[in-house]
C-alpha cells in the first residue's frame, strides 16, 4: 500500500459504512460508489486523503472526505475518525407510491 492510498472496498469496510468487504466490492461493482464525481467500477481503485466519495446505501445517500487510509476494522469511534461527513446523510425516496393519508376525521353512526 502506497502511504496515504487505501482500496476503495478495504477503505469503506474499514470506516463501517458497509458490514463486509464483499458487500463493499458488490456495491462499487453496482456503480453505488462516486469517488470525486466519477463513477466507480473496480473495487480495487486507490482512495487517498481527501478524496470525496458518495455512496448509494440501503435508504440512504452518504457524502463523505477521506481523512486517512485504516489498517484495520476498529470499533466505531476509530472508524469514524477515517473520514469527515461532507453532507449529512441524505434519505433517498422510495420507488413506491406513497400510500395515501389515513382519514383523520373519525365516521360516527347514528
Amino acid at each position: 500500500m502506497t502511504q496515504g492510498r487505501q482500496r476503495l472496498d478495504k477503505w469503506l469496510y474499514f470506516t463501517r459504512l458497509v458490514k463486509s468487504r464483499t458487500l463493499a466490492q458488490k456495491i462499487v461493482l453496482a456503480g453505488q460508489v462516486r469517488l470525486n464525481g466519477q463513477k466507480m467500477l473496480a473495487p480495487d481503485r486507490q482512495v487517498a486523503t481527501g478524496d470525496v466519495l458518495t455512496v448509494t446505501l440501503p435508504g440512504r445517500l452518504v457524502v463523505v472526505r477521506v481523512r486517512e487510509p485504516g489498517t484495520r476494522r476498529g470499533p466505531a469511534p476509530e472508524a469514524c475518525r477515517l473520514y469527515e461527513e461532507v453532507a449529512p446523510p441524505h434519505p433517498l425516496r422510495s420507488s413506491r407510491p406513497e400510500e395515501p393519508p389515513a382519514n383523520r376525521f373519525l365516521h360516527l353512526r347514528d
